[in-house]
Order: C-alpha cells, then sequence, then structure tokens
C-alpha cells in the first residue's frame, strides 16, 4: 500500500543538465534495471520503510538517490531525480519547526539532531536547495489544477482481471493511477491567469466578505510559491500532478468523475467574466469533496 500522498513533479530534458550529469542520466534512462514508472514509487517508499524500521531509525539517507522518474516525449528524454535525501532533510526540517511534542520528539531525536547538523554542513548559503518533487498528504491543493487541463488527464483502474470484479470499494491494483502532465510553458501560463483572476477578485466582490478575503489572499499565496517554484526550471520542462496513493482513497467511480480541474478552471473564468458567485461555488465545490477525504487522515 502507497502512502495517501499526491506528488508535483517537474521533469526537466536532458539538455538542461551538464557534465558529469548529463552522462549519467542519459546511462540511467537506457538502463534497463532502473525502476520502471509504475514500480518506481513502490520502490522509493519501500526505500523509505527500511530506514524507519532500522535500529536506530536512519532519517535520512547516507547518500543521495541515483535514482530518478524518467519520461519520453518526442523524441525527448526527461528526468525529474529523486533527490530523497534532500526532501528527507527538509520534510524533517519542516517536522521540527512545526510540530508539537510528543509528535516532534517521536522520530528519534538524537539521529534527527545528527541529520539536522549533516545538512547545516552540507547545504551552505551556496548550495541548491530546489527540488523536483513536492508533496502533499492526503489531499491534493487546489491550487496544483490550475495548471492543468481536463484533457491532460491519464487514468488507469487496474489490470481487466482487477475491473472484472464488482466492487464498492477502491482497488489498489499496481497500476491504478491517475496523472495530468502538460508542458511548462502551459502550466506558467494557466497559473499567471489563475494568479491575475484572484488578485483581480480581491479588488472587487473576493474582497467585501472577510472569509472570502482571507481564503482568496492564501490562494494568492499559493499560487505565487508554486509559480516561483516553476521558475526554477528549464522552460521546456514537463510538469505532473500525480494522485499517488490517494487512488487508493477513491473508488472507480469517484476517480472517473473527478472534475477538479475542470472546477479550478471554471472559478478562474468566474472571475475573469465577473461571475463571483460561479467561481466561490465551483472553488467551495472543490474543496469540499477534497476536505471530506482529507478527514481521512484523523479516521479512528
Amino acid at each position: 500500500m502507497l502512502p495517501y500522498a499526491a506528488y508535483l513533479r517537474v521533469y526537466e530534458p536532458l539538455s538542461a543538465f551538464e557534465e558529469p550529469e548529463l552522462s549519467r542520466w542519459v546511462a540511467y534512462a537506457a538502463s534497463p534495471h532502473r525502476p520502471r514508472r509504475r514500480e518506481a514509487l513502490e520502490a522509493e517508499y519501500t526505500d523509505a520503510l527500511h530506514r524507519v524500521a532500522a535500529v536506530p531509525p536512519v532519517v535520512v539517507p547516507d547518500r543521495e538517490s541515483e535514482h530518478a522518474y524518467v519520461r519520453w516525449a518526442d523524441g525527448v528524454i526527461y528526468i525529474c531525480p529523486w533527490q530523497t535525501r534532500l526532501r528527507s532533510w527538509l520534510a524533517l526540517g519542516h517536522l521540527r519547526a512545526t510540530a508539537r511534542p510528543p509528535l516532534a520528539d517521536a522520530f528519534s531525536p538524537a539521529q534527527a539532531a545528527e541529520a539536522a547538523r549533516a545538512f547545516a554542513a552540507i547545504y551552505t548559503d551556496s548550495v541548491s536547495l530546489r527540488t523536483y518533487i513536492q508533496t502533499s498528504a492526503w489531499s491534493v491543493p487546489l491550487t496544483w489544477f490550475a495548471m492543468f487541463s481536463p484533457a491532460e488527464r491519464w487514468l488507469a483502474l487496474g489490470s481487466p482481471e482487477d475491473e472484472a470484479v464488482p466492487s464498492p470499494s477502491a482497488t489498489t491494483s499496481a497500476v491504478r493511477t491517475l496523472i495530468y502532465a502538460t508542458a511548462m510553458a502551459q502550466a506558467r501560463r494557466r497559473l499567471a491567469r489563475g494568479l491575475a483572476a484572484v488578485r483581480r477578485g480581491l479588488r472587487g466582490p473576493l474582497g467585501e466578505s472577510e472569509a472570502v478575503r482571507r481564503r482568496s489572499l492564501a490562494v494568492t499565496a499559493e499560487l505565487e510559491d508554486v509559480g516561483r517554484w516553476l521558475e526554477d526550471f528549464h522552460p521546456q520542462s514537463v510538469v505532473e500532478l500525480d494522485y499517488g496513493g490517494l487512488v487508493n482513497l477513491l473508488t472507480d467511480e469517484a476517480l472517473r468523475g473527478d472534475q477538479s480541474v475542470a472546477e479550478i478552471r471554471a472559478a478562474i473564468s468566474g472571475l475573469n467574466r465577473d461571475e463571483p458567485e460561479l467561481a466561490i461555488a465551483m472553488y467551495r465545490r472543490a474543496a469540499d469533496r477534497w476536505q471530506l477525504l482529507q478527514a481521512t487522515e484523523s479516521a479512528n
């Protein structure tokens, strides 16, 4: 069972890399031994479980991962490095900064402190902390949907054998996947349009209600954060939204009928057409559905 998390990934073309990384990724993409797409997330998660189960737990890998997600499109190879060590460090730092006891001390305080010291020694001000992967547990941030079009969805519900057995519950098929992918230029353009629409709405109807204004300001900040993140990558990259393990919390019917991208696009269009009621209704429709799924985190 994969973790209940979604992933936003950036795949850069090989031309974005310099030697010796370039040669390494060329050889990696051609290797018959690297984890393939359907096994890659499981392989990364399995490695994490082994580290957590060790005595004492290994909160951050000793070395950076040599693996990456690989895409091909129109004869071009695109690479998204796992960066497991860097992402583990950043996640640990976030946990230590935001969690309260006893959660903050639940993950081997001595090992966590040592990992923090190693991070400070290696990642100085001159070293980039850019990550190719963002992770969201238990839900998909609504701002992520603003980068995609409904036509860019790829959905797989499992093998024919899985689908031949009707079941009201979600399946855990290894090929069960929901992914959106788009060109970097499209993602940036759509984010910019969404940000402009929300800012315009704040100068008008979105600023009239204090609750709506606060939510709109939060959406603005989230869109700005994602936009700044995308600016760090090659302009010919590919941006991918992967529902990851969240597909195992949703039925086949729910996945087929998921209209989150269309709802967020409708909300943005509503703001651009001076139809704030439509915009708010579409946003709340998507938000309510994802909040319901996120509540699973605290279910007993």
